[in-house]
């Protein structure tokens, strides 16, 4: 999957260099909406889906909201201190980190509210989040223990990297971070928008 998806983003970087697309750019535009509509759209199927997980929420109750809250606090701390380092300014920063992990929706999303430029830097980071979730699980939870290893992989702890949650932290643990993921997932969208809207 990894190798599909480097593929496909070398794919379109050449195709971008080599063929004059510029007459193009509007109808890439109202593409890029669409698919970001639609991409939400299957995203709320595959919720609504999981019934099992909303009855398991309510049983928790409103702690378990807690989980996604420090994933959030804590992402977007790490985000105001790495603004200080790079090229992208405050909310950007953190808009792009507000992702959480799920690069197809943040890139697309930022490539429509900022500049190309911010989409391809949430693609690549928020891929990266991915990645570096996956390799480093075991060393979080040998030297952190097992609850925080439901935080690393933001939104995607509800997808590619639960079985890896689950397998160094346990199943209780990958439950609490697939809410976590859930939750993210539901409040991205709404999240970026809202910080990039307060760019300046």
């Amino acid at each position: 999957m990894i190798l599909l998806l480097v593929g496909t983003v070398v794919l379109g970087v050449l195709t971008g260099l080599f063929l004059d697309i510029a007459t193009w750019q509007v109808q890439l535009d109202i593409v890029n909406e669409y698919l970001l509509y639609l991409l939400v759209f299957i995203v709320g199927i595959d919720l609504g889906r999981n019934k099992e997980v909303w009855y398991r929420i309510k049983d928790m109750g409103i702690k378990i909201l807690l989980a996604p809250f420090l994933v959030i606090l804590g992402t977007l701390f790490g985000a105001m201190v790495i603004s200080l380092f790079v090229s992208t300014n405050l909310m950007e920063t953190m808009a792009i980190s507000a992702g959480f992990g799920w690069y197809s929706m943040s890139a697309v999303l930022l490539r429509n509210l900022a500049t190309t430029e911010i989409g391809a830097i949430a693609f690549l980071s928020n891929l990266f989040r991915e990645l570096l979730t996956i390799i480093l699980l075991p060393f979080i939870v040998h030297h952190f223990g097992k609850f925080p290893a439901m935080a690393p992989g933001g939104a995607t702890s509800m997808d590619t990297t639960l079985p890896f949650v689950s397998r160094y932290a346990g199943k209780d643990i990958a439950l609490i971070g697939f809410i976590s993921g859930v939750t993210l997932t539901l409040v991205s969208p709404f999240l970026i928008s809202l910080l990039i809207s307060f760019n300046i």
